[in-house]
């Protein structure tokens, strides 16, 4: 993550967006809280599930048919997978609701308080994901994190999604540091994985207790949340 005995300034953590910062599932839980949306209830989770599972396939396979479109277009295809997946394909006014709580997801508990600690440290933070330009900005001002972050990347820039090689080049381009030097943080195990493999120094938020997916390369740490990153990023 950085060359020993480097200041803290020189350190570089790049951190995934979604499911990383933002809680992904935040959307469907509050409709179900909302009024008037109480048979829904019993649907969030699932959905909530699903919907993820086939926004991040959606990704992997017009990456690799090289089919790029934005992230709003396969968020809002997933959303429709899930909501035909569980009947609920003909309520239009839920499926606008979702959506628009999609702009203003929350962050996670620990998410202000740990990128505080990682400013007033000297850190360099900054998001590096599939999410397009608008959306991010979205989430991020939702969250209020806009003073606690130096830079947002979107793989918009580059035209194609994680894990390719060349939304990792992002980091480097932009911020003119070397692999080593970068610590990259996600709730994703494949982009970890990927990013591990890339050269960067890896940490896993396995949020789920998900088994280690079988890939080539693995991340170098594995936490339940974002609460130890500070200690970890000082620890080099």
């Amino acid at each position: 993550m950085g060359k020993k005995g480097a200041p803290n300034g020189d350190y570089n953590l790049r951190f995934d967006a979604y499911g990383t910062l933002f809680d992904v599932a935040a959307a469907a839980r509050n409709v179900a809280q909302e009024p008037g949306h109480d048979d829904f209830a019993a649907h969030w989770p699932k959905l909530a599930e699903i919907w993820r599972a086939k926004q991040l396939q959606y990704t992997w396979l017009r990456a690799i048919t090289d089919t790029h479109t934005d992230f709003w277009r396969v968020t809002q295809d997933g959303l429709d997978f899930a909501l035909e997946a569980l009947g609920l394909q003909g309520d239009g006014a839920l499926r606008t609701r979702l959506l628009q709580l999609y702009w203003e997801l929350q962050a996670f508990d620990e998410v202000p308080a740990m990128l505080a600690s990682l400013k007033s440290k000297g850190f360099k933070t900054a998001i590096l994901s599939n999410g397009s330009p608008d959306m991010l900005d979205g989430a991020v001002r939702s969250a209020g994190l806009n003073e606690s972050l130096d830079a947002v990347l979107s793989v918009q820039s580059v035209g194609v999604f994680k894990p390719d090689r060349r939304v990792y080049d992002m980091v480097g381009a932009h911020f003119g540091c070397a692999k080593d030097q970068v610590l990259f943080v996600s709730s994703n195990g494949w982009d970890a994985a990927a990013a591990s493999g890339y050269g960067f120094t890896t940490a896993w938020v396995n949020r789920a207790g998900d088994p280690v997916d079988r890939l080539p390369w693995a991340a170098q740490h594995m936490l339940q949340d974002l609460t130890d990153i500070p200690t970890l990023a000082g620890a080099r």
